[in-house]
């Protein structure tokens, strides 16, 4: 978003430190459009994983966004480089809404979002401390960019069940695995769009596609058509790296009334 630009050069206006927590949660820190802590469900499984969530509780009428934030907007990012025997950290995303501010439409979500986080530990016998560097952009006119660092003890307090429960709620609110039914197929497209044929449950004037632009491809809003009684989504392909991936694929995210799945496209 043009705003978010002007914002990220004085973004210490939204940044700072909350107090440590000894507990499966951290402190939240606030901000001008809301505020942010990390909640974990304390004791890791078997393979050293530990689930969480960062939990975004925004102000009426601010929003922040999904993966892929448009041109010009702020993911939320975690940096967990200084925690203490934790090996990576993988956010997930619910199932987002579109978004026009008047400069671009971009995808995020508008209400209150806690966005699922699995910690993997470096061993899984040992104790961890999540020490995190939290980077995202919430908005209302104009964005602010909110950058802290959280602090978690998952050992200190494993079974909150207030947290566990939390955490319980926002992993089964994700989409699920894109189906045969309802999913979608890549069509023939050519160096500049990016083609797929949604299959889905419900009314065709609710569904949506979202796809990610990662690994250096940049996407603008998909335009809808109807071929052979089947939705089609046609989404321009604003930049591409200049050598195409071969490993992994991208995001994508299909909604419709009756839910949400996701999966991983090839790179087109």
């Amino acid at each position: 978003m043009q705003s978010l630009k002007i914002l990220l050069l004085g973004a210490a206006i939204g940044s700072g430190i909350a107090l440590p927590a000894a507990a499966s949660s951290s402190a939240w820190y606030s901000s001008e459009g809301g505020k942010v802590r990390l909640v974990t469900s304390g004791k890791p499984d078997s393979a050293g994983r530990i689930q969480g969530v960062l939990d975004i509780a925004l102000k009426p009428g601010w929003k922040t966004y999904w993966r892929d934030p448009g041109d010009a907007g702020v993911p939320p990012q975690l940096d967990i480089s200084a925690s203490t025997n934790v090996a990576d950290a993988r956010l997930s995303f619910p199932a987002p809404q579109r978004h026009d501010d008047g400069y671009g439409k971009w995808a995020g979500y508008n209400q209150p979002v806690s966005l699922p986080v699995v910690f993997t530990l470096s061993s899984a016998r040992d104790a961890a401390i999540i020490d995190a560097d939290v980077f995202l952009g919430i908005c209302e006119t104009i964005c602010i960019p909110v950058q802290t660092r959280l602090t978690v003890d998952p050992g200190s307090d494993p079974d909150n069940a207030e947290d566990a429960e939390l955490v319980k709620r926002s992993f089964a609110a994700l989409p699920g695995p894109a189906k045969p039914d309802f999913g979608i197929n890549v069509l023939p497209g050519d160096h500049e769009s990016l083609v797929v044929e949604a299959s889905f449950p419900g009314d065709p004037a609710a569904a949506d596609f979202f796809v990610a632009g990662e690994h250096d491809y940049m996407f603008g809003s998909p335009s809808r058509s109807e071929k052979d009684g089947k939705l089609i989504f046609t989404v321009p392909i604003l930049d591409r790296p200049s050598t195409t991936p071969t490993d992994g694929g991208l995001h994508y995210t299909l909604t419709s009334s009756a839910g949400a799945v996701e999966g991983l496209l090839p790179f087109p």
